[in-house]
């Protein structure tokens, strides 16, 4: 009930939630009523971190996680090393421990949490190429932080040669691997036939486990095995999962991650009272004990820059659009760094028989909440003064239009295949409303480019939006009302309910495309030009540094004469026609190129640069 409420609250007064549940488990670990015990490791190894490390993973594009793969292993095993090293021997230099249990500590706070980079990077809306960086790295340094901790815990006790250590990464990572991959294949093809969505779902939500524990059993990564096996299924999901299942798996995992990763933070703050509890029997100073924490601190957030400039020709290697991570994202990439209760959980299952073990602890305990309160509480600030920027909403629904419209066509395509055959004795009409219903879905995400830049009409799908909204709330009234009556059967009553959702939720979807394009549209003179199909197009590269001719006024003239109002204005880089675009009544550009065979157009707003090829089909 803490989390959900909150968290709830957070996001209401806009405040991070992340952030608020560490302050208040902080806070809250010293009330009397509170337990005071430490949880057990395996509570977060085992238990938490494969769910919270699944629903991460199905997030990401396996695409872009490939593409982004260089600068994930640079920061999820080239850092971890790096901050293992400088932070242990910081603390052997300031702590009368052995090399091997200084190491452990630089092990314990070296990965940052999957669950913190997600939960802050999202929120304050990075740029994506860049969350997917955080997220890559985050999922991946666990495997290599555990793999370091249990070589270092080994030497405490024992005597393990850094060739031994070697190995057990390699083995770890071929054998976790391995795992992934296979539960991967197998899962997939149960998810294939598994029509039942409910059972599908229920294998889903056990997957983590299926895919951590083999691998874990046969010594190997299961951190690895999980996330491998995440990104490969939700790769796969399109074509090995119904649409009901793919819809029911989203939600679930929604709802298990923002419960669990709500959850955790609170859970680290509340570990405070009982390490400091444990500190208590220390024989150390008190100076001591704030100096090693300090420094401790101090060393994990500066290893991060300093490796990040070492590693810069590295980590910003060119992206899709071939441009490098620039140096605004790289400082963000500095500064994001925090560290979650993985790391306590870490710290909590060191060896008993580590010297000053509970200094240790508290050690990582500090160096967790200063990096949530201190990094987290800075990130959107940071972000801002360095000018990383989130992706442009209307760029976006620029590039969702012109995707739908070559899906669009190919399914158009096929309508016109099956229509024309001879035995298929389609009605025209049923033909005809496809090709319509198609269409209209394409021009709405066209629509989208431009919310919020027209105050003195509504546009078509605004407006169908609205009224189908109105229209549905008083369908599902007399649905209810005719369930009160009792003149129908509750089931049968159930099933039209359900219909009325669907079709709500997805006029819901496009209204938060709408509202966020909107909220994007207020920076002035901001130009959207994106190419989502890199396909080459010589009509647009013929178009290229060519001045616009002269145009053959301000608005359509064809709209004028027909007494008609365009939705948004196209105009003609062959002669300067402008034209309304298809969404409008009148399709005057469209036809215009009919008539003409001009190839290219661009469009007329203000702000916009984007151009369209009619013969190839082609943004630019």
């Amino acid at each position: 009930m803490t989390v959900i409420l909150v968290a709830s609250l957070s996001r209401r007064f806009g405040l991070p939630s992340p952030l608020v549940l560490t302050v208040v488990g902080l806070a809250a670990s010293f009330l009397p009523f509170t337990p005071d015990e430490p949880f057990d490791p395996d509570l977060i190894l085992v238990g938490l971190l494969p769910p919270l490390l699944y629903a991460a993973a199905v997030q990401v594009s396996l695409i872009d996680f490939k593409r982004e793969s260089r600068a994930i292993v640079a920061l999820s095993v080239g850092l971890v090393v790096f901050t293992m090293l400088t932070v242990g021997l910081t603390t052997w230099w300031l702590l009368p421990v052995p090399l091997a249990a200084a190491l452990a500590l630089g092990a314990v706070v070296a990965p940052p949490d999957a669950v913190a980079a997600t939960a802050v990077g999202r929120r304050i809306g990075l740029p994506r190429r860049l969350v997917t960086v955080l997220e890559g790295e985050s999922l991946v340094n666990d495997a290599t932080a555990i793999v370091l901790l249990g070589a270092t815990s080994a030497a405490i006790v024992g005597v393990v040669t850094p060739v031994e250590v070697g190995v057990d990464f390699a083995l770890s990572v071929l054998v976790g691997g391995a795992v992934g991959i296979a539960v991967a294949l197998l899962l997939g093809q149960l998810h294939r036939r598994l029509p039942d969505p409910r059972a599908s779902t229920a294998l889903a939500l056990v997957t983590p486990w299926l895919a951590f524990l083999p691998a874990e059993m046969l010594h190997g990564s299961g951190v690895l095995a999980v996330v491998l096996a995440g990104l490969l299924l939700a790769h796969k999901a399109p074509v090995q999962q119904t649409a009901t299942a793919r819809l029911s798996q989203r939600i679930n995992w929604a709802t298990v991650q923002y419960f669990l990763e709500n959850a955790v933070f609170l859970m680290a703050g509340l570990q405070l009272a009982p390490t400091l509890a444990a500190v208590r029997s220390s024989e150390l100073a008190v100076w001591q004990l704030v100096g090693v924490c300090a420094a401790v601190l101090v060393v994990a957030v500066l290893t991060r820059p300093v490796w990040v400039v070492l590693t810069a020709r590295f980590i910003a290697t060119p992206g899709r659009d071939g441009e490098r991570l620039g140096r605004g994202e790289l400082a963000v990439l500095s500064w994001a760094g925090m560290r979650g209760v993985v790391t306590l959980a870490a710290a909590l299952s060191l060896p008993a028989a580590t010297p000053h073990r509970e200094v240790l602890v508290l050690a990582a305990m500090v160096v967790v909440a200063g990096t949530l309160i201190g990094q987290g509480a800075t990130l959107p600030w940071f972000a801002r003064r360095t000018g990383v920027q989130a992706p442009d909403a209307r760029a976006d629904s620029l590039v969702a239009a012109e995707v739908a419209a070559h899906a669009a066509r190919a399914g158009l395509a096929e309508l016109e295949r099956r229509s024309t055959e001879r035995s298929a004795g389609y009605d025209p009409s049923a033909v005809d409303e496809l090709r319509q219903r198609s269409e209209h879905r394409v021009n709405m995400l066209w629509e989208s480019v431009r919310a919020g830049r027209r105050s003195d009409q509504d546009m078509p799908g605004e407006t169908y939006r609205r009224l189908r909204l109105e229209m549905l709330a008083v369908e599902r009234a007399e649905v209810l009302r005719l369930r009160d009556s009792q003149t129908a059967e509750s089931a049968v009553l159930q099933e039209v309910l359900d219909a009325l959702d669907l079709e709500e939720a997805n006029l819901q979807v496009m209204t938060a495309r709408f509202e966020r394009a909107t909220e994007g549209s207020s920076r002035e003179q901001e130009e959207v030009a994106h190419t989502a199909l890199r396909d080459s197009c010589e009509h647009l590269s013929a178009a290229e540094g060519r001045p616009d001719p002269e145009p053959s006024g301000e608005t359509c003239l064809d709209c004028v004469r027909e007494g008609t109002t365009p939705v948004h204005l196209r105009i003609c880089l062959g002669c300067g026609n402008v034209g309304c675009c298809d969404s409008s009544p009148g399709r005057h550009a469209t036809a215009h190129h009919e008539r003409s065979g001009h190839p290219v157009m661009r469009s007329f707003e203000s702000g916009e640069s984007w151009r369209w090829c009619y013969v190839d089909d082609r943004l630019g």
